[in-house]
């Protein structure tokens, strides 16, 4: 069934389609409930069982609380041609835990829910359904409830004692829901009294339901409330019951949109309205409910969880609460629509549902007295978990929380303090009974329930008749007749039946006064619930309304026609969202990077791109419309890029819209009325419902007319009827909108007509191809924007992504594992189905090793190291159970599902995520006993193309683990490589080494002597930048030539190389016994990779020319370039750094490594001052550049043609002074850092302080320059040198951050009396070697 659009002509306009009576079969009797046997099949086939031992009836349970079949006893019409009936949904879902019985001792007080029905195609039916218990008349049903009464004490007596009684157990979801849902102190235990048809009266369920295409709950449920006292009132009412449900059937229209209605019921009018095209749409569920049932705050929070599409589970014991917090937060997502499976009432037979690996929005109802620490769910890991009953909520790990959380609940609480209702969960409603409910009355004696006001409502119309009751027919007769008012008059002045008519008279305005202060004060609270709605639902359509005001300007439009767009929609990028998240305040981010990644915000967008083609979606339209208006006002412009809080500043206006629309009603519907119908059928028996005539309400009119209108209701031109949905009349468009958008082949809804076994197996089988569909777009997703302009010249669109946006991205990866994980999950321990089949896989592979180790000698080696050195890079298998065993000794986290999560990150950084789960898919025993057939884990082909899918994450590199657990201890791993052929791998000195990171440092650590390697834990450095190492120059050979520094992550397996190739030592190289070394990730394959599975790196040879090099180091002599060469080389240093801060900011890395690693500022003026150089050994000595600048400086401070440097006039002075300096202060510091570590510094120190520039030109004429360097010297060029100069200063726009590492220790004070040479000082840490 769908509900209509609103089409022309008067059927689809109709108010309500079906009338619907659901109950028992006397013909059939009791027949135990197929669907509770369905269900005890799919228990039986989740806990591995055999299926056929479960089927047949459960004859555990008392015959009072097992449940037996329900029927539609009677529908009307038979059939309705735009929404064909399903008979087994609404069967199901008016009885949903089927017939239910009960004897006179228990309580039998009527109950009201509704229900929704929603196609694949997203189109809606509501039912509301009235349930009452009707007692049994038939001697057969009650035979038979007698006869399993002593069918079961019988075979219980022995075992059962009548003091004791069995409950279910809560082991698994299903048992869980096999009782009653409620059960009286006087009858817990119907065992033991059990049924006697002799003594007791048996009441049976019945359910009266209305199907209607637009949810008008209060109308409805105002409705089926008076034909229900009708039926259990003393005397008949006014008209048949047929007249009352042929006029809501074909002759109550709908509302017209901005309009209000008025029609009869039995006994009272019922008023409904609906919203005009401009305002929001229609929500008649009391959110008022909503929020006391949970709690602003709670219900905040999950409105959250369902923004961002989580699994959403609604638990309590009533089915009007679970449809109340349904629809109420699906209604606060305007602009936006929920796209996944929405079923608000979930019945039991389609508890296998809640396996579904898609997001979802459903309700479960709960057992009383049930405990949630024993309720067994599929999949908790993405699960809000809503205890209604309880005012409790378990929400998901990690997930952001809505902008401006507490200014917007401190709104709502405002507003709902201003109707009198508290903002906590659980508060008492205020005095007067809450909104959207029927005012309660005081139980009537059974002779009060006359009928009279019915005569004064249908007076106006003068078709009726039929007045039932002995009563009014005598006031009707005496009323208006002159002869018997005479008559009257007569009797009473002799005192003969006076005191009688006037007791009558004065009872019928008695009851008139009592209905219609009652009709008063329902109407009052529903004008109530009305305003309170609508200002809460402002509320929250004002957030987005500011949050998303800029949106259309970000929306990507494609292709000029609409084919061309279908086609090619999942290629096509619709909104750009990196653009969009750099436009908003920074506390947004969170929120709406996750949220701008769903499928509803997609659908939005495509929506407002579709509308260039049709007619534009209402909920666009409106949401538009409020755009336009705000940016008129000015609203959005004065807070642009803010995140302050705006409060809503249309809640009067909107509430007076409503009020003035309920209060002058726009038009009435045809009174009920006499139909020609046959007479002695459908003869009115208190308490029973009668049996209708079929022929009277099969069809009406052709056309709906109204009553009249209200003449002092205003005149509305009415606007073009607006279809209440998109309608899909294109041939591309549905395939569109039910596969482009990702939901092909997953459905979005269950289908409740059909519940075979092989039909489960169908659906999930649509569960399994959605899931791979989903895997490969994401992975494709996660590599193309990592791939970013390589992958925008490969044809995928625009690679474009932030670190905010990685992570997000990293963390839907996350989800989806977890729900395949969780797919047809049999055997479920903990709330992470993936890291309780990592426990599993452990637990199996350490008992394997014990078993190895006790049957063969092996060495004992610490688990750690042997798992190291005996498992290669190729095979996984060892790496799995060490990463695991990382992700155990984490105390950080707290959770298994963070602990699964942590475990996925780790393994992609690594880059053996899919390695490591076919490796744990390979025991397929395993998998075998924890899943059922139809999981996705056990679909040979599916899992196949999954994890290839995952392989191709392996081509960028992630480190989604090292930048988010940022605080915890990593074991790190340094070995120093001498070059052993010069025989100095060891030296006598005192070493040590520093190891520094982004995210900080390790601290100097003291090397014990004659050791290559150490091993240290250190909270998690982030990506390695530099390492310092030195010694104390102690012992008779201090002398120690270093190749390299290797220093290796022992949880994420980087390693980074840090090149040196020089000498530290006294009198040796360029005399140093510190250097700073920039590091370099090395990447996995080749000859580096071969050794990743060792204890130790491999031996490399010295660094490579290419690399950055001291022309005087070791690997560094002969490496020399021409002028043209070293001008491109100083270009691209250059070019590299502001390409750097061009970038993203979490994606520029280190700067480190442009100013002193490969390529890099540092090694490119080092070739610039050493062209021409005379750096020939005198006397057996090395020249360096430094000694060249030293006596440079000491040059300009003892000439006397330079003059004082105070006194130069122009910009000569300020460079001069500065260059000596820094020169002094560099000579000056505690490090021992060598002659090339100390140009180095000055290099970096000039650029960050925007004066390098500044210092060539002083070099170019100074005689020491003349001496050491040769005429064609680059530094001698007065040209070379300015285009130098040039170069640099492009570098002044760019703020330039040095490394802790390289400025430790240098004391730089500003110049006296110089503003212009404002020097940093020195970093607050300072540290000294020994």
């Amino acid at each position: 069934m769908s509900g209509s659009s609103a089409g022309c002509g008067a059927a689809p306009c109709r108010f309500a389609h079906y009338f619907v009576i659901c109950g028992i079969d006397t013909q059939t009797g009791l027949e135990p409930d197929d669907l509770a046997a369905l269900r005890r099949w799919l228990e039986a086939d989740r806990q591995g069982r055999d299926p056929a031992a479960a089927t047949g009836e459960d004859l555990e349970q008392s015959p009072l609380r097992r449940t037996f079949k329900s029927k539609v006893l009677a529908r009307y019409p038979e059939n309705v041609e735009w929404n064909p009936f399903d008979q087994d949904a609404v069967n199901m879902l008016c009885l949903p835990k089927g017939l239910s019985f009960r004897t006179q001792t228990e309580q039998r007080a009527p109950q009201f829910h509704s229900f929704l029905i929603t196609k694949e195609d997203g189109s809606r039916t509501y039912g509301f359904v009235h349930t009452f218990y009707e007692e049994v008349t038939s001697p057969e049903v009650c035979s038979a409830m007698q006869t399993l009464h002593q069918m079961h004490g019988a075979a219980h007596a022995p075992t059962s004692p009548p003091s004791s009684c069995s409950s279910s157990s809560m082991d698994s979801l299903a048992s869980s829901l096999d009782e009653a849902d409620s059960a009286t102190p006087s009858s817990s235990c119907p065992g033991a009294g059990g049924y006697d048809s002799s003594r007791d009266t048996l009441y049976v369920s019945k359910a009266l339901c209305l199907i209607t295409p637009v949810p008008f709950m209060h109308a409805c449920r105002r409705f089926l409330s008076q034909l229900h006292r009708a039926v259990t009132a003393a005397t008949a009412p006014p008209l048949p019951l047929e007249s009352y449900i042929h006029n809501i059937l074909f002759e109550v229209p709908l509302p017209v949109p901005g309009h209000s209605l008025k029609f009869h019921g039995v006994y009272e009018p019922i008023v409904c309205q609906r919203p005009g095209p401009g305002e929001l749409p229609l929500a008649d569920f009391p959110l008022a409910d909503a929020f006391t049932l949970l709690g602003v705050e709670n219900l905040v929070q999950v409105f959250t969880c369902t923004l961002l599409e989580m699994q959403i589970l609604l638990y309590s014991q009533d089915y009007q609460q679970l449809m109340t917090v349904a629809e109420g937060i699906t209604a606060l997502l305007f602009p936006f629509q929920w796209q996944h499976v929405y079923v608000p009432i979930l019945p039991a037979s389609l508890l296998h549902f809640l396996d579904a690996p898609v997001p979802y929005l459903m309700g479960l109802q709960s057992k009383e007295g049930a405990d949630r620490s024993k309720l067994e769910l599929p999949q908790e890991a993405n699960l809000c978990f809503v205890d209604i009953d309880h005012h409790h909520i378990e929400l998901p790990e990690d997930f952001p929380h809505l902008p401006n959380k507490k200014e917007f609940v401190q709104e709502l609480s405002d507003v709902l303090l201003s109707f009198g209702i508290s903002a906590n969960a659980g508060a008492p409603d205020r005095p007067q009974s809450s909104p959207g409910r029927t005012p309660r009355r005081s139980p009537s004696p059974p002779g009060s329930e006359s009928k009279t006001v019915a005569l004064h409502q249908l007076e106006d119309d003068g078709q009726n008749g039929n007045l039932g009751g002995e009563e009014l027919a005598v006031l009707e007769m005496l009323q208006g007749n002159p002869t018997l008012e005479r008559l009257q008059a007569l009797a009473r002045r002799t005192g003969v039946m006076g005191a009688r008519v006037d007791a009558l008279r004065a009872e019928v305005r008695a009851q008139k006064a009592e209905i219609r202060g009652a009709q008063t004060a329902a109407d009052e609270e529903e004008l109530i619930t009305a305003r309170l709605n609508v200002q809460l639902r402002e509320v929250f359509a004002s957030r987005f309304t500011t949050m998303f005001s800029d949106y259309e300007a970000f929306v990507i439009q494609g292709p000029p026609d609409l084919d061309s767009w279908l086609t090619s929609r999942e290629q096509m990028h619709n909104f750009d969202k990196a653009s969009f998240l750099s436009d908003q305040p920074e506390p947004y981010l969170p929120f709406l990077s996750h949220f701008i990644e769903t499928q509803m915000f997609a659908t939005f967008i495509d929506n407002k791109i579709m509308s260039q083609w049709g007619e534009k979606d209402p909920l666009l339209r409106v949401f538009d419309a409020r755009i336009d208006k705000a940016r008129l006002y000015n609203v959005r412009a004065a807070s642009l890029r803010s995140s302050s809080y705006q409060r809503c500043s249309i809640l009067k206006e909107s509430a007076q819209v409503i009020e003035q629309r309920l209060k002058k009603i726009d038009h009435t519907a045809v009174h009920p009325h006499l139909l020609d119908m046959k007479i002695g059928q459908g003869r009115y028996q208190q308490g029973f419902f009668p049996q209708l005539q079929a022929d009277v309400l099969k069809s009406g009119p052709t056309s709906l007319r109204w009553s009249h209108r209200t003449a002092t209701a205003p005149r509305r031109m009415d606007p073009p009827r607006q279809p209440e949905r998109l309608t899909l009349d294109h041939p591309l468009k549905e395939r569109f909108m039910q596969e482009a958008r990702g939901l092909g082949k997953s459905p979005r809804q269950p289908k409740l007509s059909d519940l075979s076994p092989a039909v489960i197996a169908q659906t999930n089988w649509k569960f399994v191809e959605g899931l791979l569909k989903e895997c490969r777009m994401k992975t494709k997703r996660l590599l193309v924007e990592k791939m970013g302009q390589e992958a925008v010249e490969l044809g995928h669109g625009e690679g474009s992504i932030t670190g905010l946006e990685e992570n997000t991205l990293m963390a839907s990866l996350c989800d989806l594992l977890e729900r395949v994980w969780s797919h047809g999950l049999g055997v479920k321990q903990g709330k992470s189905a993936l890291w309780s089949h990592l426990l599993l896989y452990q637990t199996r592979e350490e008992k394997l090793e014990r078993q190895q180790q006790a049957g063969s000698p092996v060495s004992h080696v610490p688990d750690r190291r042997r798992s190291d050195c005996s498992v290669g890079v190729g095979s996984p298998w060892g790496s799995l159970i060490q990463d695991l065993r990382h992700i155990q000794s984490m105390s950080e986290i707290k959770t298994d599902v963070g602990r699964a999560r942590a475990w996925i990150r780790l393994s992609l950084e690594k880059k053996v995520l899919s390695q490591h789960l076919r490796q744990l898919l390979s025991h397929h025993n395993l998998v075998r006993k924890l899943y059922k057939r139809y999981a996705f884990l056990r679909c040979e082909e599916e899992k196949e193309q999954f994890l290839f899918h995952l392989l191709s994450l392996n081509a960028v590199d992630y480190f989604c683990f090292t930048g988010v657990f940022t605080t915890i201890m990593i074991p790190y791993r340094v070995v120093i490589l001498p070059i052993r052929k010069l025989s100095n791998a060891l030296t006598t000195s005192n070493p040590w080494v520093c190891v520094s990171g982004e995210l900080g440092d390790s601290g100097v650590m003291q090397i014990p002597k004659n050791v290559l390697e150490m091993t240290f834990d250190c909270q998690n450095l982030g990506k390695l930048t530099t390492v310092q190492l030195g010694h104390d120059n102690a012992g008779l050979l201090a002398k120690w030539l270093v190749d390299c520094v290797m220093v290796r992550n022992d949880i994420t397996g980087h390693t980074y190389r840090f090149p040196c190739g020089r000498w530290l030592g006294r009198g040796v190289d360029d005399g140093s016994l510190e250097r700073v070394l920039i590091g370099e990730l090395l990447s996995p394959g080749g000859e580096e990779e071969a050794g990743r599975g060792c204890r130790t790196p491999p031996l490399l040879g010295s660094p490579s020319p290419t690399r950055r090099t001291s022309i005087t180091s070791t690997s560094g002599r002969g490496v020399k370039l021409n002028s043209v060469q070293i001008q491109e080389y100083v270009g691209e240093a250059v070019n590299n750094i502001i390409k750097h801060f061009h970038r993203p900011e979490k994606e520029r890395g280190s700067l480190t490594v442009l100013l002193c690693g490969e390529n890099s500022l540092v090694g490119a003026l080092e070739h610039f001052f050493h062209h021409g150089f005379r750096s020939a050994r005198l006397f057996q000595k090395t020249v360096f550049l430094w000694d060249f600048m030293e006596k440079a400086v000491a040059y300009m401070k003892s000439s006397d043609q330079v003059g004082d440097p105070q006194e130069t006039s122009g910009p000569l002075g300020a460079p001069y002074l500065s260059l000596c300096h820094y020169v002094t202060a560099i000579n000056s510091t505690s490090r021992n850092i060598g002659k090339d570590g100390k140009f180095q510094l000055l290099v970096c120190l000039g650029a960050r302080d925007r004066l390098l520039p500044r210092w060539p030109p002083l070099l170019v004429g100074c005689p020491v320059t003349l001496q050491m360097y040769e005429d064609t010297a680059l530094l001698r060029d007065r040209a070379a040198v300015s285009t130098l100069g040039g170069v640099l200063e492009t570098l002044h726009a760019y703020p330039l951050t040095l490394d802790a590492s390289l400025v430790r220790g240098i004391c730089l004070e500003p110049l006296g009396g110089n503003p212009t040479l404002h020097l940093s000082p020195t970093p607050s840490s300072r540290t000294s070697y020994q």
